[in-house]
């Protein structure tokens, strides 16, 4: 087939336990840089699967976020999760700018500050566990609380009002066609909630995520009230529920390959490097994110892009691409080769990646220690999955010990 000769229609709503899409292998096989069409937006775009193609689309200014403002653009869900002022749709230099600003608030200090704290929710977390005895949903007890509980901490949220919030992010991120007005609605109240919330923090600033983002100066430059305000609320949204899932994927997929859950317990000091390779491998989500706008014609691998063109990339087909990953399909926790695409890629590559990395390693290397006769509760085929959701993680993980 000529590429992007037909679009292919992509509702991208595979949900077979953390089996890989088989939609997205066939357009990493077979057309790499292919038209699609999808449930949500209009019009029609492209998508790019290959590694070095997404790595070009992701770092090439060619390719703009911004230019998506204000467009009804190809999507997954039916209200943008995306705000316009957010910095997942600015370009250099204004993302540079922003991205220095809260890297600052990401600083070694605080990092270890945040560590301090996962650490005491993990203990406090997995003594609860212990006490309720086993059988116990790891969901309930580790994975569903811990990333909400701690980014609720580092940006002392208070928790009355998490479990609200929490609601709202995934009011968001539900596909389903009649949940657009439930979106909008919880959008305009998380907005409203941190518009406030970042106001009194601005006057009145403590050691909190959101009074560093604040006070943070690069010169003369600081974060403007609405820039800190979206800001917050991508700390928010990005900083608990994917976390969430991707705890629960990775104890499913150790605790259901015994020869990989036996290696992490003899040598637990590669846990680091196991979580790499199972970030890499675990579809923790459905197919595409946010698109790029072509700002002129480009060629990429043969097919000419036009301007104007909407372009996703995949970067789960991108963690599976045979040219730069040998044996791409299976799981290998020794594998060293190159980073992978989980976090994203070049100047949008998720910046709260380091505190999701450090809640990872001491959730599960803690839960391995802890209890290490820890074994799911019921067969892995009657595991209930969730298909509602752009994200792909168990329902209930239970798990005896």
């Amino acid at each position: 087939m000529k590429p992007g000769s037909t679009a292919r229609d992509c509702p991208f709503d595979f949900a077979e336990a953390l089996e890989f899409d088989p939609q997205l292998k066939s357009v990493l096989t077979d057309e790499p840089i292919a038209r699609i069409r999808l449930p949500h937006g209009e019009g029609e775009a492209w998508l790019v699967t290959r590694y070095e193609d997404v790595r070009t689309v992701t770092t090439d200014r060619r390719f703009s976020r911004s230019a998506i403002i204000g467009r009804n653009f190809p999507r997954m869900t039916p209200e943008p999760i995306v705000q316009d002022e957010a910095i997942n749709v600015m370009d250099p230099p204004a993302s540079s700018r922003l991205r220095s600003l809260v890297s600052k608030g990401f600083a070694p200090r605080h990092l270890e500050r945040m560590r301090v704290r996962t650490q005491h929710v993990v203990d406090e977390l997995l003594d609860q566990m212990d006490q309720h005895g086993s059988p116990a949903d790891l969901m309930e007890h580790l994975a569903g609380p811990l990333p909400l509980t701690t980014i609720c901490e580092v940006l002392e949220i208070p928790e009355a009002d998490s479990s609200q919030l929490r609601a709202h992010a995934r009011t968001m991120m539900d596909t389903g066609i009649d949940n657009r007005d439930s979106a909008v609605h919880a959008k305009a109240e998380m907005r409203a909630y941190f518009e406030t919330l970042t106001a009194h923090r601005r006057q009145n600033p403590g050691d909190d995520l959101i009074s560093a983002l604040a006070t943070a100066r690069d010169g003369d430059e600081i974060l403007n009230d609405q820039e800190l305000t979206v800001m917050a609320m991508v700390l928010l949204i990005t900083g608990q529920d994917t976390t969430t899932y991707e705890i629960g994927n990775i104890a499913y997929t150790l605790l259901t390959r015994p020869k990989e859950l036996a290696m992490l317990r003899a040598r637990p000091e590669m846990l680091p490097q196991a979580l790499e390779e199972l970030l890499r491998f675990i579809p923790f989500r459905k197919g595409v994110g946010i698109p790029r706008v072509a700002t002129e014609d480009v060629e990429l691998s043969g097919v000419k892009i036009r301007a104007g063109d909407i372009v996703h990339v995949s970067y789960l087909t991108a963690n599976r691409d045979s040219r730069k990953f040998e044996r791409p399909d299976e799981l290998d926790l020794e594998r060293t080769t190159l980073p992978h695409m989980t976090f994203g890629w070049g100047g949008h590559h998720c910046l709260g990646a380091p505190l999701a990395t450090t809640e990872l390693q001491i959730a599960l290397g803690t839960l391995l220690e802890r209890f290490p006769g820890l074994k799911l509760a019921k067969p892995a085929e009657e595991v209930r999955w969730n298909t509602t959701s752009i994200w792909r993680y168990p329902l209930e993980l239970p798990v005896t010990w």
